[in-house]
């Protein structure tokens, strides 16, 4: 078994994969798995829709760079801005042309919802690096809001698609950035 410590600084964000797939079995486990996060009042409001149709991802992809590109031009100071040269060359695909994404969605009205799913995210990640597998948490990704499309997902209109993960055998693992040391405001004995 990994060293705690060890898996810690082998998670990293990878954008290179390898052409092959993960086998369904592994992302099972891997749900399963993320599925023993915490959630408040233990309401585990998680909801997956695991995507391995390339076709699907590019429908995907496409998807959410028109519907971040609106956004910008209907919000000129919208976070997306920065990202705007890539949203708008058709090569660039938003999953990084990954074989495998995992949207972990939860309902709208939930207000903890959001916070349960970035634990259970954290869990499926470091599961994945477990395995030798990469991922990495693609926020432009959950711009899905054509309502034809939600629903082919299985996504009602009251859900919210919070954490799009990315999935595979990385072709690349990055290195690990510098990080800075914990801010702590106070510490009373």
């Amino acid at each position: 078994m990994i060293d705690f410590q060890e898996l810690l600084a082998r998670r990293r964000s990878v954008r290179q994969y390898e052409d092959r797939p993960v086998a369904p079995d592994i992302i099972h486990e891997l749900l399963r798995e993320c599925t023993l996060a915490p959630s408040a009042g233990n309401t585990q409001p998680w909801r997956f829709v695991v995507v391995q149709n390339r076709e699907w991802l590019r429908r995907l992809s496409d998807h959410s760079k028109a519907c971040l590109l609106a956004r910008i031009e209907a919000h000129p100071n919208h976070f997306a801005l920065r990202y705007e040269a890539y949203l708008r060359d058709p090569d660039f695909n938003v999953f990084y042309d990954a074989p495998c994404l995992i949207l972990i969605a939860c309902p709208k009205a939930l207000k903890t919802g959001p916070l349960d799913v970035a634990l259970a995210a954290a869990y499926f990640m470091l599961g994945a690096a477990a395995r030798g597998l990469g991922s990495c948490w693609i926020g432009l990704g959950a711009c899905i809001e054509a309502p034809d499309i939600r629903a082919e997902l299985g996504l009602t209109p009251g859900d919210q698609v919070v954490a799009p993960l990315i999935l595979g055998y990385p072709r690349e693992v990055p290195a690990t950035p510098e990080r800075n040391a914990p801010q702590i405001l106070k510490f009373i004995n």
